[in-house]
C-alpha cells in the first residue's frame, strides 16, 4: 500500500513559547513530517506539517486545542498544488513572463490558502510566496501568465480567504517592465 502525503497543515501563533509547545504536541499526535517550525516577524511562530489528510487533521486538531487561544490563523490543504512548496522557497521555475499578479495579506495562512486556490483556478505560474520575514508579519504571493488567467487566479485567491483572512491589497500588472520583474522575480 502506497502512502499518499499530499496534505499540509499550518499553525500561525502569536506566542513563540506556545509555538514550540504546540509543535511538540502535533508531532506526537500523528505520523506527520515537520517541514518548517520557526519564529517569524513580528514575534510570531509558524509550524508547517505534511502528511496524509487524516494524520494532518488529527495533528492540527490537537495543536489548535493545545494553543490556548494564541492562534493567529490555521490551515489544512488536502490536495496541495505542486507549485506551492517551490514557491515558498523561491525555487519555482518561471519559464515565461507575462502579466504579474500580486496578492498581499495580513497573515501567512491567508497567503498560502489564496496561492493554492489561485494556481488551481487558472493556468498561471506561482512565482513566489513570501511569508512574514522583513515584511512585518504580512505575506504575499505572485503569479504570472496571460492577463485573463492572472486576473482569474487572483480572484480565486481573494474568494478563498473570504471570511478567514484579510487582504491588504492586490494588483494585476498587464505588462510589467522587465526591470520590475527582475527586481522581484
Amino acid at each position: 500500500m502506497t502512502v499518499t502525503r499530499n496534505a499540509i497543515g499550518l499553525l500561525e501563533l502569536s506566542s513563540i513559547a506556545m509555538g514550540f509547545f504546540a509543535t511538540d504536541v502535533m508531532l506526537k499526535t500523528a505520523d506527520v513530517k515537520l517541514i518548517l517550525s520557526r519564529t517569524v516577524c513580528p514575534g510570531k511562530f509558524i509550524t508547517l506539517i505534511w502528511g496524509e489528510v487524516s494524520a494532518i487533521q488529527a495533528s492540527m486538531e490537537t495543536g489548535i486545542k493545545a494553543s490556548q487561544g494564541y492562534i493567529v490563523n490555521d490551515l489544512i490543504i488536502p490536495n496541495l498544488d505542486e507549485q506551492v512548496f517551490p514557491a515558498m522557497t523561491a525555487t519555482n521555475p518561471v519559464k515565461e513572463k507575462g502579466a504579474l499578479g500580486i496578492h498581499e495579506t495580513f497573515d501567512i495562512v491567508s497567503s498560502i490558502i489564496a496561492a493554492d486556490a489561485a494556481v488551481k483556478a487558472a493556468i498561471v505560474t506561482l512565482v513566489e510566496i513570501r511569508v512574514a520575514m522583513a515584511i512585518g508579519g504580512k505575506a504575499f504571493y505572485m503569479v504570472t501568465g496571460d492577463v485573463s488567467a492572472v486576473e482569474a487566479s487572483i480572484k480565486a485567491g481573494l474568494e478563498a480567504i473570504e471570511g478567514k483572512g484579510q487582504t491588504v491589497y492586490w494588483v494585476v500588472i498587464p505588462r510589467p517592465r522587465d526591470e520590475l520583474f527582475q527586481e522581484f522575480v
